[in-house]
């Protein structure tokens, strides 16, 4: 179904085998809400696309109590938030109260209506998407929250023969069917294999290493240190820690190594450094930190 994008593509998987939530992070036209309705439409499994807009209330997204004449009591009547995947297209436009109704289900994995709490369903997965460009009429996600997704996959524009391939499908109409290729109960097999890759003790200090160097990172690089406000929180270090160990697994090896740590960094990381001032002014990104950071460590 999806020409190119191959990135994108491995790494819905890695969310999906470390039951991690994915924000992913492009402009218009790129195929990122394709992509996740197409991984749904893979699994036997429950699918819902909510298109968050200014106007849209916790509720919409959560569920409420809706008042039973016939028998004279409140019923809670669930929203669409009780899936397996959840696309949450454009997350940012909606307001703060709405974002932080999503902030308990992602962390917590359930829901409090009218003063009940009802577990979700499981495996549960929050795929969100946000255009980066158009920042007008938004609601920037704050560092609470975007600690929660385990990545922040940034989306870029496809190559020549690629967007050559788009072409010649829509113009010749071939459209594939999507059909269910692995059930619930292969998928918590699948993240209980990745759970026995092996990740050795110098790898695991390797990767502390990384984490910790974000929060002082004049320790490593003299020039960075005035362009980090806040560095990766230990969240961090356990996600890019999972995630690695599922790069490993889809390579079809049973050990993960520091490449499979340096290919998940950016993702894992970028979106839990909060840069400074200095760091706007001069052009420099998260990206540019976590960079020199990983040339500066020796690897183990």
């Amino acid at each position: 179904m999806i020409v190119g994008q191959e990135g994108l593509v491995t790494r819905l998987l890695i969310a999906l085998l470390c039951d991690g939530h994915c924000l992913v992070e492009g402009v218009p036209g790129l195929a990122k809400s394709l992509t996740v309705s197409t991984l749904a439409g893979c699994l036997d499994a429950g699918y819902a696309r909510l298109q968050f807009t200014p106007d849209l209330l916790p509720a919409d997204l959560t569920g409420s109590e809706v008042y039973n004449a016939a028998e004279s009591k409140f019923e809670v009547r669930q929203g669409p938030i009780f899936t397996n995947i959840l696309l949450a297209d454009e997350i940012n436009r909606a307001p703060a109260k709405v974002q932080s109704a999503l902030l308990e289900a992602m962390q917590e994995r359930q829901v409090s209506i009218g003063g009940q709490t009802f577990p979700l369903p499981a495996p549960f997965l929050v795929l969100a998407t946000q255009n980066p460009i158009e920042q007008e009429g938004t609601y920037p996600l704050p560092e609470a929250q975007l600690d929660r997704f385990l990545l922040n996959v940034r989306v870029d524009y496809p190559g020549e023969l690629d967007e050559r391939e788009v072409l010649d499908r829509t113009l010749t109409g071939e459209i594939q069917a999507v059909n269910p290729v692995l059930a619930l109960p292969d998928v918590a097999e699948a993240r209980r294999s990745v759970g026995l890759v092996r990740m050795e003790p110098e790898l695991r200090d390797y990767i502390v290493q990384l984490v910790r160097s974000t929060r002082s990172p004049g320790r490593q690089v003299r020039e960075l240190a005035a362009y980090v406000e806040f560095g990766a929180s230990p969240r961090a270090t356990t996600a890019l820690a999972t995630s690695a160990r599922a790069v490993a697994w889809l390579s079809g090896r049973d050990y993960a190594t520091p490449d499979d740590v340096k290919a998940m960094a950016l993702d894992a990381l970028r979106h839990r450094i909060v840069l400074s001032y200095e760091a706007e002014a001069d052009q420099v990104t998260a990206d540019d930190v976590i960079a020199r950071l990983l040339t500066a460590l020796p690897l183990p």
